[in-house]
Order: structure tokens, then C-alpha cells, then sequence
């Protein structure tokens, strides 16, 4: 689904579908159904072009802030469309800022919380976050009451289009699930709500983390059969969501199943893991093409968020993080700007210099130390001589060509193949079953032969594979791709004083923080709006 221009019939039937559904409905207000105009049989009828623009549009929410793109229409009233509005910008801030990755340099409200590991219930950026996973949960739940057997046979619906809508089901299903598991991630514990839900003013329950994961468990579970079968590399369905999309899904959910409920499914993330690397996907060859324009077409990638040039324009999304790099690097990344907002931190040098052959990791090349005087934050709001621009993502082709335009044609890579392996290299560690250690090893050492340029130094042997390198290596492979603070959560450093990074805690050499950090509180608002919440503990 390349485009996610969406008609506006049906845009406000499904925004109108969605007041009521939330527990602060205020922040969710779109535009209003006019009911003189629109009723759900007059916009679906009975052929498939509205309801695919119906799921595209689940697939637009987690791409762009609204329905025409760009910021000044948004989704999500109340919250800054460009920003914490976006679900990327948010989740990329909540993961990278709040962790050893990142630093920003503004001092916009919200962004010093997430420097310092210091935020509270009043964050905007929480708030956006909360909310707009809410509204992508409320998307799924309108197309799935609008696609039920009853409602397609009172329409007239062909079995031909009942057959593809089974497909776009599970697809939605698969959405709802993911974005149920972000919340789980960020939240634990959350607000439910399904397509079986009343619609009106009243309030959801809270569903607790133990039921909320099973229920994730179960949505990927159930979806999975529904789904299309992999394909590697481009296709004229790529950016939907596969049974591979399910399957990462899950290796990821797995492994995090004993930080989330306290219960090991490693031997279960290895499964999953197993089936995505048995379906063929292959590593891009070179790591930095991973994160080029044409990445489209990588045979790595298993799901991404699509980002098409002008139809997918917004600054929530991979236009921040193409801009972040530096002024000195626009025109080499081919960036519509150059914000110089955020830097990396002198932690992820760290993790690269650790090593005595650090130099020849391509990896690290993209850690500009000739854009800097100084690799430490001394200064929070002043990035022009201090703090390191980072220049992963790259608006070019494999080729050095441009495309179309400076406006982002690079895909933000959800799932991947590289996290994979690593998954499947803890889970073993861990003590999950279904490849030995050394099979496991060698997956990891695939991916650190494709970062080095002198193959013969890459590779790890028994002495090496542990817990502790492999924290290092996910950081050095996966690093301002959204992962980290939930790695660090996992393997239990995120808030202790045995693992400290620059400015955690507020102070520049960095300190221990309070145990509640590990989540993120509730927006006080929606709390306060809603007697069913009970706030997470400590906030």
C-alpha cells in the first residue's frame, strides 16, 4: 500500500467511529461524522477499494500524524502534530533519549525528562505517545466491526472480496497486536479496548500486564494463519504486514516475556526466530545500505514503516532522524535540513572503542567524530562543539544516486534480520532450546563479518558469547533504531548505579535512578479522567 492519501468519506467515518471509545475522549476528537452525509454501508458498498484505503489508513497512522500528511492535519487533537503526535519520533525519543544512546539538545517541555531519566505523568511526549497508540488500536477496531461476515453479506460482498478482506483482517489484527505490545513495553499496564467494545462515553477498564500479554500472545498467534506468506525483498505487497512480520513480532515478545510477566519463553523466541531465518531472508551486504533510500528492496528487512517522498511527508517521522545529523552533513545525507538537535552520547562511542579493532567496524563510521570538537555533553543546550552527530540513516540510493526529491524515501526497519540473530543469540544464552550455542554464535558472527572490513577479526569465539558482549553488540547493531531502552530494561541496567551514562540521573557523569523509570506513568490527564486507571507505581 504505497500511498496513504485516504478519501475523506471515509476518513471521517472512521473518526467518527472512534469518538467515545477512549478514556479521555477530548484528546482523541478528529472531525466530527456528519451524519447527514455518511453512514458505514454508503462509504464500504461491496467492493474492496474502501476497505483497503480502510486498513491503509491503520498502516498511514504509525507513518504519518494525519490523513493527508505533513502537520497541519492530525489525527491526535491537543499534542504538537510534527512531533508528539508522530508514533515514531515518540517511540525513537522514549527509546534512544531515555537510554545511553541519545541527547537532545532542546528544551522543549518534555525532552530534559527523557535526557535525564527524570519525566513524570505530565510529559506531552507520554501523552502523545499514550494517545496515539490509542488511536491506533481504534483504528483496528473499526475496521474489524465493519468487516465481519454478517456486515460483508448484507453488502453484497462477493466471496472473492470476502477472501481478500480475511487477509486484511488478520493484517489489522496483526497492527492492533503490535501496537497492544508497544503499549505493554512502554506502559505494562494499559487501557482495553476492541472492536466488541461499547461505543459511548463509557470508560475503559485497565487490562493488567499478565493479561495484556497474553492477549498479545494470542492476537499474533491467531493472526498468523490469516496472513500472506513471506516474501523476500521487494513485491508489490511489501509494507504489509506477513506471517514473518508475525513471527518477529513474536521472537520479540518472547524475549522480553520473563522482564514483562516473569516467565522464560526463550525456547519460543528461537522457534520464531527459526521460521523468519528459514523463510530466506538474507543480511543486506553492506550495513550501511540497510538505511538507505532504497532499502525498499533489501532482502533484511521484514517489516517496515514506508516513507514515500512528499506522500508521506511529516517531521515526526524519518525526517527527524535524517535531520539530527548535522549542518556539515546535509548535503552528504541528503536531508531536507539539518536540525543538529540531537547528538549521540559518548556511551556509544564506548561500546565501539571497547574493542581494540574498532576502526575497521563500518558501524562506527557513522559515528562522525570529524563533526565534533568534543565526544562529552558539556553543554546540554549547545551541540555546535560537543556531543556526536550521527549520520545512520541516509536519504541516497545504494547507488549514491538521489531520489526523487530531499524529501524521506528511507523505510524505518521495524523488524530486520540483523535483530533477529541477535534474538536468537540471547534467547540461547538464556537457556532456550532448538539450536545449540554454537549455531547461535554463528549467526552473530554473520552480522559482525558484514560490519567489519577485516573479516578475520570479526568473529567471537566460545570466550566471548556472553550476556554482557551481547548488551554491547545489540547496541553497536541496532543503535537509533528504537530498541535500546527496553534492552537495557531487560538485562536489568537500565536504572542501577553498575551501568551509568551521561547525564542519567541529571548529572553529566551520570548516577542511579529510581526503579519506576523502568516504565513510563500513565498521562494524569486520561487518570484523572478515568476512576478505572490505577497509575503505575511511583508516579
Amino acid at each position: 500500500m504505497k500511498k496513504y492519501h485516504i478519501k475523506k468519506s471515509l476518513f471521517l467515518l472512521l473518526s467518527g467511529a472512534l469518538l467515545g471509545m477512549t478514556s479521555c475522549v477530548g484528546d482523541l476528537d478528529t472531525e466530527p461524522l456528519d451524519k447527514d452525509e455518511l453512514v458505514s454501508n454508503v462509504v464500504f458498498k461491496n467492493d474492496i477499494n474502501a476497505y483497503t484505503q480502510s486498513l491503509a489508513k491503520i498502516y498511514a497512522g504509525m507513518v504519518i500524524g494525519g490523513n493527508k500528511g505533513g502537520d497541519a492535519e492530525q489525527d491526535v487533537k491537543g499534542i504538537d502534530g510534527g512531533s508528539q503526535a508522530s508514533f515514531i519520533r515518540v517511540l525513537w525519543n522514549m527509546q534512544e533519549l531515555a537510554s545511553d544512546m541519545a541527547h537532545c539538545a532542546w528544551n522543549d517541555p518534555g525532552i530534559p525528562g527523557f535526557n535525564h531519566l527524570s519525566w513524570d505523568s505530565s510529559s506531552p511526549w507520554i501523552k502523545g505517545s499514550y494517545y496515539r497508540l490509542a488511536y491506533q488500536i481504534n483504528l483496528a477496531n473499526a475496521f474489524l466491526r465493519e468487516t465481519t461476515d454478517d456486515k460483508l453479506s448484507s453488502r453484497g460482498c462477493s466471496n472473492e472480496v470476502k477472501n481478500t478482506i480475511k487477509e486484511y483482517r488478520a493484517e489489522a489484527r496483526f497492527l492492533r497486536a503490535l501496537t497492544y505490545m508497544y503499549a505493554l513495553d512502554l506502559y505494562r499496564n494499559y487501557p482495553f479496548f476492541d472492536e466488541n467494545s461499547t461505543i459511548g462515553s463509557e470508560r475503559p477498564q485497565q487490562i493488567m500486564k499478565d493479561d495484556l500479554y497474553k492477549y498479545v500472545e494470542k492476537e499474533l498467534l491467531e493472526c498468523e494463519k490469516d496472513l500472506a506468506a513471506p516474501v523476500v525483498g521487494w513485491n508489490k505487497n511489501y509494507g504489509n504486514a506477513n506471517k514473518a512480520a508475525a513471527w518477529a513480532a513474536l521472537s520479540r515478545l518472547y524475549l522480553n516475556a520473563e522482564t514483562y510477566v516473569g516467565v522464560k519463553k526463550y525456547t519460543e523466541c528461537i522457534t520464531y526466530c527459526k521460521k523468519i531465518i528459514d523463510a530466506g531472508y538474507e543480511l543486506e551486504p553492506k550495513y550501511a545500505d540497510m538505511f538507505k533510500a532504497d532499502n525498499d528492496h533489501s532482502k533484511e528487512m521484514i517489516f517496515p514503516l514506508r516513507y514515500e517522498g512528499a506522500e508521506t511527508m511529516t517531521w515526526g517521522g524519518m525526517t527527524a532522524l535524517l535531520c539530527w545529523g548535522s549542518a556539515q552533513f546535509q548535503e552528504e545525507t541528503n536531508a531536507k535540513g539539518a536540525w543538529q538537535g540531537v547528538r549521540a552520547k559518548s556511551s556509544l562511542l564506548k561500546l565501539f572503542t571497547n574493542e581494540n579493532e574498532y576502526k575497521k567496524d563500518t558501524r562506527f563510521s557513522m559515528l562522525r567524530l570529524d563533526g565534533t570538537k568534543n565526544v562529552e555533553i558539556v553543554k546540554e543546550g549547545d551541540f555546535k562543539d560537543n556531543g556526536i552527530p550521527v549520520t545512520k540513516f541516509c536519504n541516497l540510493n545504494k547507488n549514491g544516486s538521489k531520489p526523487a526529491s530531499n524529501e524521506a524515501y528511507v523505510d524505518f526497519p521495524l523488524f530486520r534480520l540483523g535483530e533477529i540473530y541477535l534474538n536468537l543469540a540471547e534467547a540461547v544464552l538464556r537457556g532456550g532450546t532448538g539450536v545449540t550455542k554454537n549455531v547461535a554464535m554463528n549467526y552473530l558472527n554473520e552480522l559482525r563479518k558484514r560490519a567489519y572490513k577485516d573479516k578475520t577479526v570479526a568473529p567471537i569465539d566460545d570466550n566471548n558469547f556472553t550476556l554482557k558482549f551481547l548488551l554491547d553488540e545489540r547496541g553497536r547493531e541496532l543503535f537509533f533504531e528504537a530498541q535500546r531502552r527496553t534492552d537495557l530494561v531487560r538485562f536489568g541496567k537500565y536504572t542501577s548505579g553498575d551501568y551509568v551514562w551521561p547525564w542519567k540521573g541529571g548529572e553529566p557523569e551520570g548516577k542511579a535512578v529510581n526503579d519506576k523509570y523502568k516504565v513510563f506513568p500513565l498521562p494524569s490527564d486520561d487518570i484523572g479522567s478515568n476512576l478505572n486507571l490505577k497509575q503505575n507505581d511511583g508516579y
